[in-house]
């Protein structure tokens, strides 16, 4: 998937307001995982309901990474507690079922060569300093909470996140 792509897959009449997660999968999932995982999302969010009311849900896998839920509260209703432990009650089983983790937070995942790559947080300056990655890598940033964010600043280069002042840039090796 190109990554400019990536916003075609969103449907349009998601509102910018309407909340989103995205959960990174400690691996590439297979195309069959995808499809398995795609239909049980898609029985989740068809049936997500919050105090009883509907809630106005979407779910897909991009890059064959990362899960990515929105939940649209202006057309339906607003996500009460419950109706969020639901989302990570299906996620904690999808890692069971498929043997994977999708709530680790400490594996940052970057676009390299047009493909996703998961580094250990405590190796990105390794990974800087061999060349592997640059400032202007383009860094997946699984903290978004909305889709007007998820739209513009979702893939961003290292030098734009937060992670530019807990890096050094200057001892990198130039690629040959």
């Amino acid at each position: 998937m190109n990554p400019i792509n990536f916003l075609s897959e969103i449907p349009a009449e998601f509102l910018p307001s309407s909340k989103a997660w995205i959960f990174q999968s400690s691996r590439n999932l297979s195309e069959r995982e995808v499809l398995e995982i795609e239909e049980q999302l898609a029985h989740f969010y068809l049936q997500w309901k919050s105090h009883g009311n509907p809630v106005i849900g979407w779910g897909k896998i991009l890059f064959n990474r990362f899960i990515v839920i929105l939940a649209d509260e202006e057309r339906s209703t607003n996500l009460g507690g419950c109706s969020g432990d639901e989302l990570f009650r299906v996620i904690n089983s999808l890692q069971r079922q498929y043997e994977i983790q999708f709530l680790e937070r400490l594996n940052l995942a970057f676009l390299v060569n047009e493909k996703v790559e998961a580094l250990p947080i405590q190796q990105l300056q390794y990974a800087i300093d061999k060349g592997f990655i640059n400032e202007d890598t383009l860094y997946f940033d699984n903290t978004i909470t909305n889709l007007a964010t998820l739209r513009t600043s979702w893939m961003v280069p290292i030098k734009n996140t937060w992670l530019k002042n807990r890096l050094n840039f200057n001892n990198t090796i130039s690629a040959q």
